[in-house]
């Protein structure tokens, strides 16, 4: 059975007649560098994200940087992040000359867990009269909002900016005690991915900043300019953080489908929960299944399920025995952070972050997208049941 992990080749079937014409539109008119599509897209993602400024940039790994950037966060600083995300949330940090500093997750929801971040800003700050933490990034991994709600409190009790790695969390959304708001808002900025296997992916490379403040729309826009707001004249040191308008103009057309594709994606995420749990691999404990933290009356979007992520026992000798069968899986993240080889020099060892640990050696992603077929899963899942021999 032919079961491709992502089929973006579906989901541009179902919109090439629309995707093609506005590609030769912006070809016929020769601009390609911040110009009205790069406009109208930000215009658009800001009003369906809840934000007053949405500010276009080349990608979700430079989005981060040019956030920490527009916020002073330079040599010397702190960040707090968390050991269980794609490389950039950290990498943004180090590549400032600040310091990396890890918080534990949440083992239900991969998220940053704000008892651990309570602990932590206690022992650097409270315990540290010279504590050089001055920003946090949570990540809103695989499609679900981090607990944002103690987060903001802590932020606000310490005096800490925060910058929202959205990345893989477009329109998920959180019950906040203010009402349902969405990944991304809730920080000083929160930073999207436009990679082509996100949710809302283009042809290419693309990302973006959320925010509610003028003055970082501000700067953002001239930091994505090499900090020059007049040509040939630098006020800043900025760099080349500009969104293409080939990549506006073809996230502008997929943005008016998302919502349909991410409930396209909870059905499909549905199934999967219901074919597990008649299989006796929950009830055994051979196989979790995604957590649904955020699932409360009003909160539709509760997760956008970028990945369908399972825990699952004995992960590699099954991710082999899938493989054999055809069926492609993914490993998001197979090692912490913490002990990866280029953040060696920040002094962490193993055993420091458990659940962070435990998890990159128990998840694993199956084939989810809003075309996958019925038969494709009961394949997929009755492969793990004989894996397991159940």
């Amino acid at each position: 059975m032919d079961i491709p992990f992502l089929d973006l080749k579906a989901q541009y079937k179902s919109i090439k007649e629309e995707i093609d014409k506005k590609v030769l539109e912006v070809i016929s008119s020769q601009r390609f560098i911040l110009g009205p599509e790069v406009e109208g897209l930000e215009r658009e993602v800001s009003t369906y994200c809840g934000t007053d400024f949405a500010v276009g940039v080349s990608s979700g790994s430079d989005a981060l940087i040019i956030s920490l950037m527009a916020l002073s966060i330079r040599g010397g600083d702190a960040v707090v992040t968390t050991p269980f995300t794609f490389f950039a949330t950290a990498g943004a940090i180090a590549r400032l000359g600040s310091r990396p500093v890890f918080c534990d997750i949440d083992k239900a929801s991969y998220n940053i867990c704000p008892d651990r971040l309570d602990e932590l800003l206690v022992n650097e700050i409270d315990n540290k009269a010279k504590s050089k933490i001055k920003a946090i990034i949570p990540v809103h991994l695989y499609g679900q909002c981090a607990d944002m709600t103690p987060i903001m409190a802590l932020a606000r009790k310490y005096g800490l900016f925060v910058v929202e790695d959205a990345a893989q969390a477009i329109g998920a959304e959180y019950p906040a005690s203010d009402g349902v708001k969405k990944a991304g808002t809730f920080g000083d900025m929160g930073t999207l991915s436009f990679f082509p296997s996100k949710n809302l992916g283009g042809f290419g490379d693309g990302g973006m900043v959320l925010t509610d403040k003028k003055n970082l729309a501000s700067k953002l826009k001239l930091f994505r300019k090499h900090g020059s707001s007049n040509k040939y004249f630098y006020d800043v040191l900025g760099g080349n953080f500009r969104l293409d308008e080939l990549q506006a103009a073809i996230l502008r057309i997929k943005l008016k489908y998302l919502d349909n594709w991410h409930k396209g994606k909870r059905d499909r995420a549905y199934y999967y929960d219901k074919l597990f749990e008649s299989t006796g691999l929950v009830e055994n404990g051979l196989v979790q299944i995604p957590e649904l933290v955020n699932k409360k009356i009003g909160v539709k979007n509760y997760h956008i399920y970028h990945q369908y992520v399972i825990r699952v026992k004995k992960r590699d000798d099954l991710q082999k025995y899938l493989r054999e069968r055809g069926i492609p899986t993914a490993v998001y993240y197979p090692l912490s952070l913490h002990l990866q080889k280029c953040f060696t020099y920040l002094g962490y060892r193993k055993g420091d972050f458990p659940e962070s640990e435990k998890a990159s050696s128990e998840v694993l992603a199956l084939p989810i997208y809003a075309e996958i077929s019925p038969e494709k899963q009961e394949y997929i899942v009755n492969s793990i049941k004989e894996f397991y021999s159940i």
